[in-house]
Order: C-alpha cells, then sequence, then structure tokens
C-alpha cells in the first residue's frame, strides 16, 4: 500500500542525539476487547411474577467492571450469560471493579420466559471497534502510538479496561464533514484480517502497542520535540481523510499551555488554516484523533480533541505525555 506523503518541512535525516520515531498519519481500525466486562446500564427483566432488577438489587452500578462470577474470570457477554444459564438461578458471588476498588457481591439471575433464558438486568459490553489515526512508530522496535487520547466507554465514559486489541488495515470511504455545534467524522471500512499490530495499553494518553511483523507503514524518522520546543505558530498535520492517501496540512498552533495547566490531551490549542481539509472535513472530525502534528521538522505532538462550537479548532497533546504513556 503506497501513502501519498508530503515531507516539506521535514529533514532528510534527523539531527544526532535526539529521540526519534516515524510520523504516520495513517487511518486504522482500532479493536479492543476489555479486561471483564463493563455494565453500562441496569434493566428491569419481566419475569412472571413482576418486574426485577437483581443487578440494581445487589448493588451493581454504571461504570463497574464485572471480572469473576463464582471465582470463573469472565471477559464477554458470551461467558457471562452462560454462567446464567448454567445457575438456573441460584445465588451467585460477583467479583466487580469500581474506582480501583473491588467489590464482592452477591446475586440471583432470574428466569425470562419471552426468551426461556435468566438474566440478571446488567446491561454490559465488552468490546469496541472504530476508525482512528497512527501517530507514529518507532523503526527500530516496532512500538507504535495512536489517538493521542484513551478509548473511552460511550455510555460510562470511562477508560475501557483493554485484554488485548489490534489496529487493523483501513481506508476512509467517507467524511461527515463538521459544523458548529455538531461535529464530523470520518467513515471508513477495515479488513479483520492481517492486523497491523496488537494493542498492548489503553491509557489517557493513547493506545499503544507493537507492529506486527511485516507490516508497513511508511514514513522518514523525524525528532520528537521537548514542550520548550514547541511554540505558537505555524504547524501542520499528517492526516488521512480519503481512501489510505496521507496527505499534510496546514495548521497554527495558537497557545500553548503550561504543564500546570493542561490535562486530558488539551495541552495546546490548534487552529486548521489549510483550505483543502476545511473543504473535506470542515476542519477537525472524529476519526483525525492521533494525526501527529509537526513544527520545524520535529514532530510535536498529535490532534486529540475537536472544539464543539468551532471545528476548525481543537486541542493536541504533546509527543512526550504520549511516549510517557507508552512506558
Amino acid at each position: 500500500m503506497v501513502l501519498a506523503m508530503v515531507f516539506s518541512l521535514w529533514p532528510a535525516a534527523a539531527r544526532a542525539g535526539a529521540a526519534t520515531v516515524v510520523p504516520v498519519g495513517r487511518a486504522v481500525g482500532i479493536k479492543l476487547f476489555s479486561d471483564g466486562v463493563v455494565v453500562v446500564g441496569t434493566s428491569e427483566v419481566v419475569t412472571e411474577g413482576g418486574r426485577e432488577n437483581p443487578a440494581k438489587a445487589c448493588g451493581l452500578r454504571e461504570g463497574d467492571i464485572i471480572t469473576h462470577i463464582n471465582s470463573t474470570e469472565v471477559d464477554t457477554i458470551e461467558e457471562v450469560t452462560a454462567m446464567l444459564q448454567q445457575l438456573e438461578g441460584e445465588s451467585m458471588s460477583i467479583r466487580a471493579i469500581r474506582d480501583d476498588r473491588t467489590l464482592h457481591l452477591t446475586a440471583r439471575g432470574v428466569f425470562c420466559p419471552a426468551d426461556s433464558s435468566y438474566k440478571l438486568g446488567a446491561l454490559i459490553r465488552d468490546s469496541m471497534a472504530g476508525i482512528g489515526t497512527v501517530t507514529y512508530y518507532c523503526p527500530e522496535t516496532g512500538a507504535f502510538g495512536a489517538l493521542g487520547h484513551g478509548i473511552n466507554d460511550v455510555d460510562t465514559q470511562l477508560l475501557m479496561p483493554m485484554e488485548s486489541g489490534a489496529i487493523l488495515p483501513a481506508r476512509v470511504s467517507g467524511v461527515q464533514k463538521g459544523r458548529m455545534g455538531a461535529p464530523g467524522q470520518l467513515k471508513g471500512v477495515f479488513s479483520a484480517e492481517p492486523a497491523l499490530g496488537e494493542l498492548e495499553a489503553n491509557t489517557a494518553s493513547g493506545v499503544f502497542g507493537t507492529l506486527s511483523a511485516g507490516s508497513e507503514l511508511g514514513g522518514l524518522a523525524v525528532e520528537t520535540a521537548e514542550r520548550t520546543q514547541v511554540k505558537a505558530g505555524d504547524a501542520t498535520i499528517l492526516s488521512n481523510v480519503s481512501g489510505d492517501a496521507v496527505e499534510e496540512y496546514a495548521i497554527r498552533i495558537l497557545k500553548v499551555y503550561p504543564a500546570s495547566a493542561a490535562a486530558d490531551g488539551r495541552d495546546f490549542l490548534i487552529e486548521v488554516t489549510d483550505r483543502r481539509l476545511l473543504e473535506a472535513t470542515g476542519g477537525i472530525v472524529q476519526g483525525m484523533s492521533g494525526s501527529p502534528i509537526m513544527q520545524n521538522g520535529r514532530l510535536v505532538g498529535a490532534v486529540t480533541h475537536v472544539l464543539v462550537d468551532d471545528p476548525t479548532r481543537g486541542y493536541g497533546i504533546f509527543i512526550g505525555n504520549m511516549l510517557n504513556a507508552a512506558g
């Protein structure tokens, strides 16, 4: 796969002694499987004796992570469902995590005659998938970083606990343009196999992992910038908003926040100035998170958020914060 990249601001070789990585900007499919199952809500179960909500009654809440039932580890919806049918309404112990604390609860599944199955009344999620952008990779180790922010559950907004995951080949098939009050998004399709790389961590500063043997993302190695080297002024981003072509677009860094004031991937404020990107997307859209930000030939960070009231503006995270989170 050939990537159409523009390197007009990049040096042919990184300066000696500087940490170097390869900026990417390629859209990929991202799949994440949770470590345990996430409770995204509870629901009443219609039984022969009336409506019951055993999940709520035993103390489960939205955001709890169920890890074990009767000492058996559960990571999927299918495993939880199978356990409920095996127990047939018998008392069971539930081990769950809430705010980094372990809870031990007791519950009973109830029989639902509508589909002849036992239910707990917990709405649960065990995986997520979507389109995101790879920020960088290390050509020596294959280590990569993407998104610049964590993958949060869409209902609870909490960071998804990760057991496994992967990045997959993707192609951007369309764009829903952003407009005031309505963030846009990249629309794309991705293949289940072969995986480009395996995910190893889901953190507040991005997702990280290692490329699979033979995976090719292209690009040239550049220096990574120190926080003090990032200044308000002209910059560029690398982004993939059509097909599989990665292109360079002009932006401005409007404001760099001091470390004491920055939080959650909002280290500096950016504005899209490139007419081509504005016409194609309206500015920053979902799926562009992770697009590398270049300034003065260095990789300074990645796009993370869009301002809902102004899609031409958004935030970026310092590359140093991503590298620190990658360990």
